[in-house]
């Protein structure tokens, strides 16, 4: 195997995971703005606050992409199970 061939599954690797886990951060990211722009404006900084919405937020962004992510990853597995089949060439 060549650095070539190195670098382009390594690049596959980390763009599969950045495809599987978009959604659940930028729900993360968009939930925890809002509710720290809350915060400051009403002056309540309760901690559960800042982390239950987030939690479910996260959850239902999970639940509703699993369908993309999941054709992510087995296109991902399928990739590699064909490069493993060629001997890695």
């Amino acid at each position: 195997m060549s650095t070539a061939d190195v670098i382009t599954l390594s690049r596959d690797l980390f763009l599969t995971a950045l495809l599987v886990a978009a959604p659940a951060l930028a729900a993360a990211l968009i939930v925890g703005v809002v509710v720290s722009i809350v915060q400051t404006v009403t002056s309540v900084q309760d901690q559960t606050l800042g982390h239950v919405p987030r939690l479910l937020a996260v959850g239902v962004v999970i639940v509703l992409s699993l369908g993309f992510t999941l054709q992510v990853a087995v296109a991902f597995a399928q990739r590699m199970f064909l490069h493993a089949a060629r001997g890695g060439s």
